[in-house]
C-alpha cells in the first residue's frame, strides 16, 4: 500500500475498507487474502494482483508473473527430524506435510518422483513429531522455530519468493504499462538518491568514474574558471562512501537528495 501510495494512487486509510475506488487514475483496488489473489487474476475477475511468488505458483492460476518487487524474501524449503539426514533423493514414497500442496507437487512433478502431500492449514512444523508425516516443505526464514521442532533443513531450496505483481493470462488490461512504469518508478527510487557536487577540471574524469550515473552524468560549467558541477543518480547504499571518495578526490559542496518517484 506504501508502495501504491508513492506511485501516485489513493489507498485505503481504514484497515476493515475492502475496496477503494481512484477516481482519477482509473483504477480500483480491493483487499484480499494473498493466497486468494492470484486466483481472482487467474479467472479474470481482476486485472492484475500482488501476491508471493510461492502463492501464485502453489495456486495454478491462470496467471503470470511481470514483476518482482524486492521485498517479502523468502525461501521455501524441506526438512526432516535431525537424526533422519535426509536427502531430496530419499523423498519417494515419504509422506510430507505442507501448505502448499501445489508447489511441491509441481516440483515432484518435474523429478518424477511420488509421494504422498497432506495438506496443513499451519504449524506445519508439529506433523513430523505427531506423526502425521515424514517431512515437511515449508516457508524457512531464520529456521529457529525447526531448530525448536528438531528439524533440519535439507537439499537446495524448492523456491526463492516474494512479493510480486501478477497479471491474467491473455489479454493486457488497459493502461498497465502505465501502472508497472509507476512501481517501476517507486522501486528505482527507493534505491537511488540523486547526488550533486563540484569538482576541478583536473578531477572531473575521476570524478565520473565514481558516480557514473544511470545512464550518464549532467556536467555544468560553473562561473569558477576551471570547476564544474555534477549531477548523477547513485545507488542509495553506497551514497556515503561515493561521498568519502568524492571528497578525497578534492570534490566539494557533495549534496545528496532522496528521489519520490522517477521514469527512466
Amino acid at each position: 500500500m506504501q508502495m501504491l501510495r508513492e506511485a501516485g494512487y489513493r489507498q485505503r486509510s481504514d484497515s476493515k475498507e475492502l475496496m477503494v475506488v481512484d477516481e482519477a487514475n482509473r483504477v480500483e483496488f480491493y483487499y484480499l487474502r494473498p493466497r486468494d489473489i492470484a486466483i481472482y487474476v487467474g479467472e479474470g475477475t481482476l486485472d492484475i494482483g500482488f501476491t508471493g511468488r510461492d502463492m501464485l505458483l502453489d495456486s495454478g492460476a491462470a496467471a503470470t508473473e511481470i514483476k518482482a518487487l524486492g521485498f517479502g524474501g523468502t525461501r521455501f524449503r524441506f526438512a526432516a527430524p535431525n537424526e533422519a539426514a535426509m536427502t531430496v533423493d530419499q523423498l519417494d514414497g515419504k509422506r510430507i506435510a505442507t501448505s502448499y500442496v501445489g508447489l511441491v507437487k509441481a516440483w515432484l512433478d518435474e523429478r518424477s518422483m511420488s509421494a504422498r502431500l497432506i495438506s496443513l492449514d499451519g504449524a506445519v512444523e508439529n506433523s513430523v513429531r505427531l506423526g502425521v508425516a515424514d517431512v515437511i516443505a515449508d516457508v524457512v526464514e531464520t529456521g529457529s522455530t525447526l531448530k525448536r521442532a528438531g528439524l533440519s533443513v535439507f537439499g537446495e531450496p524448492i523456491l526463492h519468493s516474494e512479493a510480486i505483481l501478477v497479471q491474467r493470462n491473455g489479454d493486457v488490461p488497459e493502461g498497465l504499462e502505465h501502472f508497472v512504469q509507476r512501481i517501476e518508478g517507486v522501486l528505482v527510487a527507493r534505491a537511488y538518491v540523486l547526488m550533486d557536487y563540484d569538482v576541478s577540471e583536473d578531477k572531473l574524469e575521476a570524478a565520473l568514474a565514481l558516480t557514473p550515473g544511470f545512464e550518464s552524468p549532467t556536467v555544468s560549467e560553473l562561473a569558477r574558471k576551471g570547476w564544474f558541477a555534477v549531477r548523477a543518480m547513485v545507488p542509495a547504499d553506497d551514497a556515503h562512501l561515493v561521498m568519502d571518495d568524492l571528497w578525497d578526490l578534492g570534490a566539494r559542496a557533495i549534496l545528496v537528495t532522496d528521489l519520490a518517484a522517477c521514469r527512466l
